[in-house]
């Protein structure tokens, strides 16, 4: 295969499935470089506890939207949409193909489908705040039974309530209008990485137990001075949230473990219900043997066929 022949390939699935090491594989194999889409790895400093490789592991290839915020700041998808396909472009005018690589469903469907973000306004979002807390929280949901009767019977929590109305506040459109189709923005195959639920839990185990011995401890306390604590998005991340509650001395280390690894479980079997939901994922076990080349012939045949 020429990589020229090739679209947007993309590594998806569940934490802890090895995708990084297809993601670095494909790529030699085929000419690519890597674009990032864990939301957590944009984070400069967040290394250990989001298993981000380090420079000598990456294989030499080119990796593309890692290390690019500061704690403090706050990951938009809109901004990574745009940030992504601009790497895409750029990578096809190198002559190279794509490859997409992570577990954050939506950060993934923002970079290949047709997705129109609805619009915010924090001035108009902290107003419909105040108004619910003078008037109460059915006026709102009333208000937004007649502007958007769909949004309404999905029964929101009252904060995607109040974005809800934000949004139609300021587009004029509803915000379930806004529900992506799932329709790729340019041509791209899907690759998915999952194991069978023991194996799959026995492998964030080690890795978590792995995490805490290459020190995310230690990670954890040089990164509460570069601004961990206010993070909204850096300080709630699994593993940094339950070190900081060890660090404060509010848990044992044993019991931060654990709660990391209770946590990472749930998080990837809401990654696993999320692609599960695409069709259009091709899945892959790790364990089996020849899955690069597995991987590689799917691509063939879907390349072929298309």
């Amino acid at each position: 295969m020429e990589s020229r022949n090739l679209p947007v390939i993309a590594v998806v699935g569940p934490t802890g499935t090895g995708k990084s090491d297809l993601a670095i594989a494909l790529a030699q194999r085929l000419g690519g470089e890597i674009v990032n889409a864990d939301a957590l790895q944009f984070y400069r400093g967040m290394d250990i506890g989001t298993a981000k490789l380090a420079m000598e592991q990456r294989g030499g290839i080119q990796h593309h939207l890692m290390d690019i915020m500061d704690l403090r700041e706050e990951a938009s998808v809109a901004q990574f949409q745009f940030q992504a396909r601009e790497c895409f472009a750029q990578i096809f005018s190198r002559g190279k193909v794509p490859v997409l690589v992570g577990g954050s469903g939506l950060y993934v469907r923002a970079a290949l489908d047709v997705i129109d973000f609805p619009p915010t306004d924090p001035a108009v979002r902290t107003r419909l705040e105040h108004e619910v807390q003078r008037d109460g929280e059915q006026t709102l949901r009333d208000h937004l039974a007649r502007i958007d009767p769909v949004s309404a019977a999905r029964k929101l929590d009252l904060r995607r309530a109040i974005r809800a109305v934000e949004v139609f506040e300021i587009s004029g459109r509803p915000f379930s209008s806004y529900m992506p189709e799932r329709k790729y923005v340019q041509p791209a195959i899907q690759l998915g990485l999952n194991l069978d639920r023991a194996s799959l839990h026995e492998r964030l185990a080690q890795r978590v137990h792995l995490m805490d011995a290459q020190g995310l401890a230690n990670e954890v306390r040089q990164l509460i001075p570069r601004g961990l604590r206010e993070g909204k998005t850096s300080s709630r991340a699994i593993g940094y949230q339950q070190y900081l509650d060890f660090i404060d001395g509010h848990i044992s280390r044993a019991e931060a473990i654990e709660q990391t690894i209770v946590a990472t479980r749930q998080f990837a079997r809401r990654q696993i219900t999320w692609f599960n939901a695409d069709d259009r994922v091709t899945w892959f076990d790790p364990s089996e043997d020849g899955m690069i080349e597995r991987a590689l012939e799917h691509l063939r045949q879907a390349t072929s066929n298309s």
